[in-house]
């Protein structure tokens, strides 16, 4: 009598001379859960990425330009900058300007408001793709749990004999899909990961620039 471990290696040998289509239908309908879920990941992250890493430019001499025209009396020509700059840093400063007048408190209010809103913006999506690379796992688990009892029940309606080609179909829907929640969940679980250091990294510039802003509306205008 063939034992279910003899049975589990004789899969997995077979499985390393199959292809990759013939293994993902042997996973069953999970693996189309796992693919949809795998590509979610893919759009989720390169969309974010490049989301990012567009908000993240500015160019250095920005607030140096924006002090001239604002000690220059040149509002107008500030703002102008800002709408054609189109960055989150640049749209906290464009809202500064457009409070210039009231109390610094009021214009230190306005900012952290955009702050805050361009901040959920950049952060659009990342819980669907934290939420995959926790459930893409459990998924595959799920699918192990299935193959397994579909093993045993097949190996009761056998009754005392049991050969391999009865126990395959169980065994690799319980390898397969445990290997394809595993394949999804990982690369979410870091692409998730470096998005929010990206992210982080970026909301350190927002605060280091509109520190920068504050600064140059509390310094006295120097008189050239």
């Amino acid at each position: 009598m063939i034992t279910l471990l003899q049975a589990a290696d004789t899969v997995a040998n077979e499985a390393t001379e199959m292809g990759l289509w013939e293994l993902f239908n042997k996973g069953g309908w999970l693996m189309w859960v796992l693919l949809l879920l795998g590509g979610l990941t893919i759009f989720i992250f390169v969309e974010r990425f490049i989301a990012i890493r567009k908000a993240s430019v500015l160019d250095m001499n920005f607030m140096n330009r924006i002090r001239d025209y604002i000690y220059e009396g040149k509002i107008d020509s500030a703002v102008n900058l800002c709408k054609k700059t189109d960055t989150p840093i640049a749209r906290m400063v464009e809202k500064g300007i457009e409070r210039l007048g009231r109390p610094m408190s009021d214009v230190q209010s306005a900012i952290e408001n955009v702050a805050n809103l361009e901040v959920s913006k950049l952060e659009n999506g990342l819980p669907f793709l934290a939420t995959i690379a926790g459930g893409a796992p459990m998924i595959g688990f799920l699918g192990t749990v299935l193959g397994m009892v579909r093993t045993f029940m097949d190996m009761s309606a056998a009754g005392g004999t049991v050969d391999l080609a009865l126990l395959s179909s169980g065994l690799y829907i319980a390898m397969v899909t445990t290997v394809g929640g595993l394949v999804v969940g990982i690369p979410a679980y870091f692409g998730y990961n470096y998005l929010v250091a990206r992210i982080e990294k970026l909301v350190f510039r927002m605060e280091a620039n509109s520190i920068a802003f504050m600064d140059i509306l509390n310094q006295p205008v120097q008189k050239k």
